[in-house]
């Protein structure tokens, strides 16, 4: 039974012996031929290595060269390109870093004016046109511990006197009818020069000294240079721009430091001086502030000749305060002139105070007033006091204008009125010539309406009346008709 289980076995295994040989020989043809494929295809890898190796150089040799060639691989030109924009960016990010908190401001204004009620003799007509262009720049500067402190500049040109002329002639005290009006000193009619018109630095310390910024709720400002001395004393949201609301100075500014010179500018406007302020905000929505100035003043101390000779001493207090969340400031004020001009021309020391009240009622409604008086010194008219209300266009829907009106009243200084008579002439010795006895107060109206045609663009028609001039009895009422275009940036 062995046996014959082995010999079967053998004959099986006989059997099978061709049908292996004949299965190894196909899978060696199959073996072969995947070989094949695999070296064809190491083949084409290596071709493929070596053109990547080419076109890694190409794009290494590219990109050590700046420049951009057509023949370039596009990887790298791709690469250039983002290269370039990013380059552009950080120039475009260093240049906004610079100018970050640097202000521009430019306006140009042209007035023209038509006076009834002026003599036809008066210089220079009864009709005026002028235009003033101004370009304010303020630059901060980068901080020296918790101080922080800027540059100002100011450059104003312009051409025309408009109706102030022969208002003046007339001496009549709202002798600026036309605020916007500028030449610069020296120059002739035909000239338009540009002036630097203030130039100032100013620092913010924050007090305490030393102490932590975040908590602080004190400031204490310096400034000195070249200035408008409006801009820190007298101010008012309601009257206090000629180029947007009143024409008239004496709506503008306190009539006895504008239109009675107690200020002392220069023939440009602007003056050197120094002030110091301290403003307390612990009361945030309503803080309080002390200002001190000195200024050179008159004829050779506003125009750096004799600065410290006779100066100008300002004081002023002011205050916000709130009623039913209406901000309204509050500011009280006094100065000094050891030789302040007399009507008659002589110089004696002037002091006088002065109050400036702007308060915001209703919606739209801003009323405002101001009132001077003359301690000591005489000018041809020694107190002053002026009120009036600009109203939001938003009652009428036109929300960006506005409508203001305001009244002047100037009271003829005492030695002025019991003067034996007035009587002036004009420049030219002409027929215009008249005499007086003054008594009373000269009277001053103005209107306007401010219409927006663009957000840089405003037209307002204005009109002033004046009565009593000069505190005159018998003079005629002077009626002022004027048109305004303000474009501003």
């Amino acid at each position: 039974m062995q046996l014959a289980k082995l010999t079967a076995a053998l004959v099986a295994a006989g059997l099978a012996m061709p049908a292996l040989a004949a299965s190894d020989a196909a899978m060696l043809q199959k073996l072969m031929e995947r070989m094949e494929k695999l070296e064809s295809r190491n083949a084409e890898l290596e071709k493929e290595v070596q053109s990547l190796k080419g076109e890694n150089t190409r794009v290494a040799q590219a990109l050590d060269s700046p420049r951009l060639s057509e023949n370039e691989p596009e990887l790298t030109v791709r690469l250039k390109g983002v290269e370039k924009d990013q380059l552009n960016m950080r120039k475009a990010q260093k240049i906004a870093e610079g100018l970050e908190g640097i202000k521009v401001g430019a306006s140009l204004a042209t007035v023209g004016q038509k006076a009834i009620g002026l003599p036809d003799s008066v210089e220079n007509g009864t009709s005026q046109l002028n235009y003033r262009a101004d370009i304010s720049v303020e630059l901060p500067l980068k901080p020296v511990g918790d101080i922080e402190h800027k540059l100002f500049a100011h450059l104003r040109m312009g051409q025309g006197l408009g109706l102030n002329a022969p208002f003046s002639n007339l001496r009549l005290f709202a002798n600026t009818p036309n605020a916007l009006a500028f030449r610069a000193s020296g120059a002739s009619p035909d000239d338009s020069v540009t002036i630097l018109g203030q130039a100032w630095y100013q620092a913010a310390i924050p007090l305490p000294l030393f102490g932590f910024k975040p908590y602080s709720r004190e400031t204490l400002e310096l400034t000195f240079g070249k200035m408008d001395i409006f801009g820190f004393f007298d101010q008012n949201k309601g009257a206090g721009d000629e180029s947007k609301q009143f024409l008239n100075s004496v709506f503008l500014h306190n009539p006895l430091l504008d239109a009675g010179r107690e200020v002392g500018v220069d023939a440009n406007g602007f003056q050197p001086g120094f002030v110091a302020s301290y403003l307390n905000w612990f009361d945030k929505p309503q803080p309080w502030r002390v200002s001190f100035g000195v200024f050179g003043a008159g004829s050779k101390g506003a125009n750096y000749q004799h600065s410290l000779a006779s100066p100008l001493l300002m004081a002023q207090v002011e205050k916000q305060l709130r009623f039913d969340g209406l901000p309204g400031n509050y500011r009280l004020y006094g100065w000094n002139r050891s030789q302040g001009i007399e009507y008659t021309g002589d110089t004696a020391r002037h002091t006088g105070i002065g109050v400036s009240i702007d308060q915001r009622i209703g919606d739209g409604v801003t009323v405002f007033a101001r009132y001077g008086k003359m301690i000591k010194g005489e000018l041809s008219f020694n107190q002053a006091a002026t009120v009036g209300a600009e109203f939001s266009g938003g009652y009428w829907n036109r929300g960006a204008d506005a409508i203001g009106i305001a009244g002047a009243w100037l009271q003829a200084g005492k030695a002025y009125r019991t003067s034996a008579q007035s009587a002036w002439l004009d420049d030219n010795q002409s027929q215009l010539a008249y005499a007086f006895t003054p008594q009373g107060a000269e009277k001053v109206m103005e209107i306007y309406y401010r219409y927006r045609l663009s957000p840089q663009f405003e037209l307002s028609p204005d009109f002033q009346y004046v009565t009593n001039g000069g505190g005159n009895a018998d003079a005629k009422s002077v009626k002022v008709f004027a048109v305004r275009a303000n474009i501003s940036y």
